[in-house]
């Protein structure tokens, strides 16, 4: 009893230490929306690095024959857990053959003891070739790709497993995870980390190494994983940036080793930590007769079958207390399409009383300030975002800007203490180079004619309304854009409780600091204000309003705050 009531009040022990920590205010979404604050690239940074080469330690193959490699992990349901790995060599050139993915078995031993594995799974094998029939340009077929789902897993237990092919024998070493806990208003991951755009570059193995050290219990990947497609088919650098065309080739190509090299530069996290990856526009990579996705679709397993969506580019799942929904936005998402159906029932769905948080995830980002990829996506946003906000998502995760942004609490360009918190990742590292510029910068906003997503409509727009209304750009940094700043890095997400949760933005160049954020804020609930499936609730906030609240906020913080600690000392 004793054990199980310190389970509950742990968190909120460290949401007060961190909250009261003397000369260290960590400010709520309760005391917004804030005022702009732009944080400019520090110059003695460098924009971007060198992608690491295949001959690199974290990138070769380190096994033999049919040993397991690039194993990963991926949430299946509350009790069960996807195990990934590759067996085989990869083939690239003019001719090649594919393996035979019935020649080797896909076994998952498992057990709670070290050493002692008391249960075995078994899964289903594949193959996938990224094929280019034009002269001059390389093909490409995959090594063997397993997916095994091992079910009747006990929540908040550690597991030991080994896979492979017991009769060969070519069994892994043994690895190890922690399940998460089951869905309930009391129980929450410990660290989700978000992170986007990751690529493979020395800024990326930097994002890495900071993301390890944080110690993340889940992992959200945002979309553009490789950047594969920066490449010639025969490993050569191709473009700088993926709107920009092959001159000489026939279709754009990619350069499939990378992505081997990519699962094993991240295998000693993702074999220990579940990794939840959602497509962007770097995992099209298309083939002849229309085929993308190829490499995407075939080497991750996701909850699609669970989660009744039937397919990798959308699906949701349950992490403690924490409903997430993985959007595509390189798929179909319009109102009369299967996603949105999808989406609308599986919000329908969920119950706010078992995952008090709704997350949800895509690629590319609806509210941006940044020149680059400005109101790219606003058909997904026109068609999809009021269904989100009827449903009272709490949170936004995008990449694609090679930046970091947060937003305040916004729904259609309109302040509004019930809308999502927006935040933009999509600095992870890549080869692309961070960005700079913002659309409200002189002489940098976008023409109309800019920013063409690669599938998809577009809807750009003037404002109708606030002081931009008439223009296509802010001429100052937008009253929704809450914080930005262009640097490496990534972020994690600790939910405190069914109201709290701290999220912080840790930066690269704060790898070696002691304690130190980028930027870090209390996201709040307000159930009370915001009940899901209440719509356009106090949507006229202005920013002269909040700050006239601002001190009543604050005050009911931190009664808030005391109250907790109230109940901990009548607990005890």
């Amino acid at each position: 009893m004793e054990g199980s009531r310190l389970c509950v009040l742990l968190p909120i022990f460290l949401f007060i230490a961190k909250t009261m920590v003397v000369g260290k205010s960590i400010p709520t979404t309760l005391e917004g929306p804030f005022q702009p604050v732009t944080r400019l690239f520090d110059s003695s940074l460098r924009r971007g690095s060198d992608d690491l080469p295949m001959d690199n330690s974290r990138l070769k193959r380190n096994v033999t024959g049919m040993f397991p490699e690039q194993i990963a992990l991926a949430i299946s349901s509350p009790t069960s857990m996807w195990v990934s790995w590759v067996t085989g060599d990869a083939q690239i050139g003019s001719n090649v053959t594919a393996l035979d993915p019935s020649s080797v078995a896909s076994e998952v031993w498992y057990g709670k003891e070290s050493g002692k594995y008391a249960y075995k799974g078994k899964g289903n094998a594949t193959v996938y070739s990224q094929l280019y029939p034009f002269e001059g340009l390389l093909n490409y077929t995959s090594g063997i790709i397993h997916h095994v789902r091992i079910d009747g897993l006990e929540p908040g237990t550690k597991y030991y497993y080994k896979c492979g092919d017991s009769s060969l024998p070519a069994m892994s070493e043994e690895h190890v995870f922690e399940t998460l806990p089951l869905p309930g208003p009391n129980s929450y991951p410990s660290r989700i980390a978000v992170i986007g755009d990751l690529g493979l570059t020395s800024n990326s193995s930097t994002t890495f190494d900071h993301l390890t050290e944080n110690d993340p219990s889940l992992i959200l990947m945002v979309g553009d994983l490789t950047y594969a497609n920066q490449y010639l088919t025969t490993g050569g650098k191709g473009v700088p940036s993926y709107s920009h065309a092959f001159p000489y080739a026939p279709i754009r190509e990619t350069y499939q080793p990378r992505w081997d090299g990519w699962q094993r530069f991240m295998e000693p996290l993702i074999s220990r930590v579940p990794m939840m990856v959602i497509e962007g526009n770097h995992e099209i990579e298309e083939q002849v007769a229309g085929i993308t996705f190829k490499s995407y679709l075939t080497r991750f397993a996701v909850p699609a079958e669970e989660s009744g969506s039937n397919s990798n580019f959308f699906y949701s799942f349950d992490a403690g207390g924490v409903h997430f929904v993985m959007l595509g936005a390189y798929v179909d998402y319009n109102s009369t399409g299967a996603q949105y159906a999808w989406l609308k029932k599986d919000l329908n769905q969920v119950d706010r009383n078992v995952t008090p948080w709704l997350v949800a995830a895509w690629h590319p980002p609806w509210y941006n300030s940044y020149s680059s990829h400005y109101q790219e996506f606003e058909c997904m946003r026109l068609e999809m975002e009021s269904l989100l906000y009827q449903y009272g998502v709490d949170i936004v995760f995008s990449g694609h800007v090679h930046a970091y942004e947060r937003i305040n609490r916004v729904y259609n360009y309109t302040l509004d203490p019930c809308g999502p918190v927006y935040i933009t990742v999509g600095d992870g590292g890549n080869i692309e180079e961070i960005v700079v510029d913002h659309a409200d910068d002189p002489g940098k906003c976008p023409s109309p004619g800019a920013n063409l997503p690669e599938i998809g409509g577009v809807c750009h727009l003037n404002f109708s309304s606030g002081p931009a209304k008439g223009k296509f750009c802010w001429d100052r940094q937008p009253e929704w854009s809450a914080f930005r700043e262009s640097s490496f890095g990534h972020g994690i997400l600790e939910v405190v409780n069914s109201t709290y949760a701290l999220w912080t933005w840790h930066r690269n160049q704060d790898i070696y600091k002691e304690d130190s954020a980028g930027d870090q804020i209390y996201i709040v609930r307000r159930p009370e204000l915001c009940s899901a499936s209440t719509s356009l609730k106090g949507n006229n906030v202005t920013q002269q309003g909040a700050q006239t609240n601002q001190r009543a906020a604050i005050s009911a913080n931190w009664t808030w705050v005391m109250s907790l600690i109230i109940m901990i000392l009548m607990a005890f």
